[in-house]
């Protein structure tokens, strides 16, 4: 609202002073404001300068007392807590830099001085590039497809796949298990495997339920027709073997039972047998006498895997929608414990599935159909404590296999037949760790990923490739994938987190510098806006050198921004490619600047305009000091106006200082001296 003027009563009357000193009464003006955070004043009978929050006052500048007008700071202090020193202190550019990555993917925001040490190496996403060699990104081996599969996903969920690192003769590759047929196949000679058992010939037979091996022979189950009869029964044979030698196969035991599912396992030099709802041990030697250790009380129980640590063995199974990991504690005379109820290990959250347990060192991998989750085994009493979800995947996790501090996992990479790697030296929280996409075969959707494993190959001198297969599906075949020796992929690339400098105020995202070694292939720069929108900047190759370029493009201020790094193999030489080893992004603060206003007033009892109209009455200086402060003190927005030149802004108040120009004297009338009063714009 507008404040006025107000001829006052005989409350205005004051004394006045003309040129010859003798005083005179006269009549004034007295301002009486409207004092608010909406509040502004008009002139009428005074000519005020400047009016703040609805209370107008005179300006009191001169040579000692200048109103001063400046750019308020906006720049945000950045902290420097970072390994690469100086980064946060520096002036002019926002910088933001990463010189790894081998803390793997996951993060949505890129902000290291909100994060954990760990999170200064993460990045958002990746897809064919290798970054677990800290300082450095480069392209991961190339895959080719070969032998094809035939068996979908069961009805009950379990896959009809499994594969096995083995060594043969000479030859080395997996042991695929595959629906009704299990081949050899040699990493040398993917497309031609050598069959091990085919049951496809045959009228009338079954399927091989589940396999596995001891490193010398191979063991499985399934119903076999002996005698007219059908059952359960488990076989083996050398590795050594193929399907026309049938005099080297040999029974382990029969029963009578009809299955439906089957897992088996060589885990602390025995078999342990899963038959349906039904768990049985037996040696590896012909006729073997299998002891039933447990029974679930559920015919409906299906068990999907079997694993050993410390002095326990592990069975993984499901009920509907909820999944147990059950515990046989081994005896000091190494026998397993006969059950009369499952002694529970672990339980999982209702409604997420367990397909695939496997112990490496004192961890134990669980995959599920929500994910990947590692647990913990103690070596004492064999408990196990699991983690959260590693990384929810987009298709259940069917299969490990591990070398080193790696272990790879069988899922999709986009929807595509691939592996996750995760490093289990490089723990990002409790029992959480890095993982990165790894190797995948593009151009194939709607194939689960069911199994992997090396090529068997234990020589430490030789470099070990990576296989893994998928299921038939959608009236489509599966395949054998064979990491290459040493093609490259042709091209991948890497996203960092949306970088936002720890603040949500709006950047200029305005240049980019790539770090690498570019003699071989390319690496094409781009920025991604928040709506996923991507923008080339440039492309380093053995011509154009790692230059900082400008990015000009998204052309608006924006919150955040990521940086999309794309990775070619060399046109030439498919073996080689660039080597990604870092970037810095610059930025500027792209808030509306605000204004710092410093001026002086006069604030007297009676003042005199700049056309000598005197307002004022007893009192007055101090109540309005008091209205001032009172302003000040609840830090809201008013209106600032400079009437002068017409100016008028929200701003708050930063400071007020009063200094006092009359002395409590009898000489002297009334109370004042000049007011400095400092506001922000906003």
């Amino acid at each position: 609202m507008a404040g006025r003027d107000i001829t006052e009563g005989d409350d205005g009357v004051y004394a006045a002073f003309d040129g010859d000193g003798i005083s005179e009464v006269a009549r004034g003006i007295a301002d009486i404001g409207i004092v608010s955070s909406t509040s502004t004043w008009q002139n009428t009978d005074v000519a005020y300068d400047v009016a703040v929050g609805g209370l107008p006052f005179i300006y009191a500048i001169n040579d000692a007392r200048p109103y001063i007008r400046q750019t308020a700071p906006f720049r945000k202090d950045q902290f420097d807590n970072g390994t690469e020193p100086g980064e946060q202190s520096l002036t002019g550019w926002w910088i933001r830099s990463q010189m790894s990555f081998h803390s793997g993917s996951g993060i949505k925001f890129y902000d290291p001085a909100t994060t954990d040490e760990n999170g200064h190496y993460r990045f958002a996403d990746s897809k064919g590039v290798n970054v677990w060699t800290k300082g450095q990104a480069t392209l991961l081996k190339n895959v080719t497809a070969g032998h094809i599969t035939t068996g979908p996903v069961a009805t009950n969920g379990v896959t009809q796949q499994q594969m096995r690192s083995i060594k043969w003769s000479t030859f080395t590759g997996a042991l695929l298990h595959d629906e009704y047929d299990v081949d050899k196949i040699k990493v040398t000679d993917p497309s031609n495997p050598v069959h091990f058992i085919d049951y496809n010939a045959g009228v009338g037979v079954y399927p091989v339920y589940a396999i596995c091996d001891d490193g010398t022979n191979a063991y499985w189950v399934t119903n076999k027709t002996s005698g007219g009869t059908t059952k359960l029964t488990v076989y083996g044979k050398p590795l050594t073997g193929d399907s026309t030698s049938t005099a080297d196969e040999f029974k382990i035991f029969d029963n009578s039972d009809i299955i439906t599912n089957a897992v088996i396992e060589y885990v602390k030099q025995r078999l342990v047998i899963c038959a349906d709802n039904k768990v049985y041990e037996c040696a590896t030697a012909v006729a073997s006498t299998p002891t039933l250790l447990y029974t679930n009380p559920s015919t409906g129980h299906i068990y999907t895997s079997v694993t050993a640590s410390g002095p326990a063995i592990y069975i993984s199974g499901y009920n509907g929608s909820q999944s147990t990991i059950e515990k046989y504690t081994i005896s000091s005379n190494g026998s397993m414990p006969i059950l009369t109820s499952a002694v529970v290990a672990a339980e999982m959250p209702v409604g997420e599935i367990i397909h695939k347990i496997y112990c490496y060192f004192n961890y134990m991998m669980i995959g599920t159909n929500k994910g990947i989750r590692v647990a913990i085994v103690n070596d004492q009493d064999g408990s196990i404590k699991y983690g959260p979800l590693i990384v929810q995947t987009s298709q259940p996790c069917y299969d490990f296999a591990a070398r080193d501090h790696f272990v790879w996992c069988a899922t999709s990479v986009a929807g595509e037949p691939g592996l996750i790697r995760i490093d289990l030296e490089n723990d990002l929280d409790e029992l959480r760790f890095a993982y990165a996409n790894d190797i995948y075969y593009d151009g194939i959707t709607g194939h689960v990923t069911t199994a992997v494993c090396f090529d068997g190959n234990t020589d430490p001198a030789t470099t070990d490739r990576l296989m893994f297969c998928t299921a038939y599906a959608s009236s489509a075949n599966g395949a054998v994938y064979t990491e290459d020796s040493s093609t490259l992929r042709t091209t991948g690339y890497l996203t960092t987190g949306n970088i936002r400098y720890g603040t949500l105020e709006p950047k200029n995202f305005k240049r980019l510098l790539g770090r690498g070694d570019f003699t071989y292939g390319s690496m094409t720069l781009e920025t991604v806006d928040k709506d996923g929108i991507e923008y080339d900047h440039i492309s380093y190759d053995s011509v154009i050198p790692a230059i900082e370029v400008g990015t000009e493009r998204p052309s608006t201020a924006q919150e955040y921004v990521a940086y999309k790094f794309i990775l070619y193999s060399d046109a030439t030489d498919v073996t080689k490619g660039p080597i990604f080893k870092g970037y810095q992004a610059k930025a500027t603060i792209a808030t509306p600047r605000q204004r710092i206003v410093r001026f002086p007033v006069y604030c007297f009892d009676v003042e005199t305009d700049r056309f000598n109209t005197v307002v004022g009455y007893e009192g007055r200086a101090f109540n309005r000091i008091q209205l001032l402060e009172d302003i000040e003190q609840t830090g809201d927005v008013l209106i600032w106006q400079d009437l002068t030149t017409g100016e008028s802004r929200q701003a708050v108040i930063e400071q007020v200082t009063f200094t006092r120009m009359t002395p409590p004297d009898k000489r002297f009338d009334g109370f004042g001296g000049v007011l400095e009063i400092t506001i922000r714009t906003v």
